[in-house]
């Protein structure tokens, strides 16, 4: 399926190809716990943005591997370049226009990420 998908404010634009039936991760680490990220871990290619790269910032910290995004208008973070997959990009469910009608949500250990990665590293290959 092709996912519409926007921050807030509408301008920031994007599109993602997913299943059906969401797989996401709900995160405990503080960045996502703060945000309500809910992550949909997909390989890059099955991303396009549509609208909006002049209105992106970047936030990073720590390693700086993970490349926060977000809008400069409205501040949200409809998705990012997670430290789990640098390769891939992670999706925030909540920013999704139409809200997936089959949905799982998996309960992850970000707070301990080091020893819960490989839990999720799998998630950005295409298959």
């Amino acid at each position: 399926m092709i996912y519409q998908g926007s921050c807030h404010c509408g301008a920031i634009r994007f599109e993602v190809e997913a299943p059906a039936h969401i797989e996401a991760d709900r995160c405990n680490c503080s960045i996502c716990t703060k945000s309500g990220f809910l992550h949909l871990i997909v390989p890059l290619s099955h991303f396009r943005l549509l609208s909006g790269e002049d209105n992106i910032t970047t936030y990073q910290f720590n390693t700086g591997i993970a490349k926060h995004t977000f809008c400069k208008t409205c501040g949200i973070k409809p998705f990012y370049t997670p430290r789990s997959n640098p390769d891939g990009i992670g999706i925030n469910v909540h920013c999704l226009d139409t809200f997936p009608t089959s949905l799982t949500i998996t309960d992850f250990d970000g707070q301990n990420w080091e020893a819960n990665v490989h839990k999720v590293q799998h998630k950005s290959r295409d298959n």
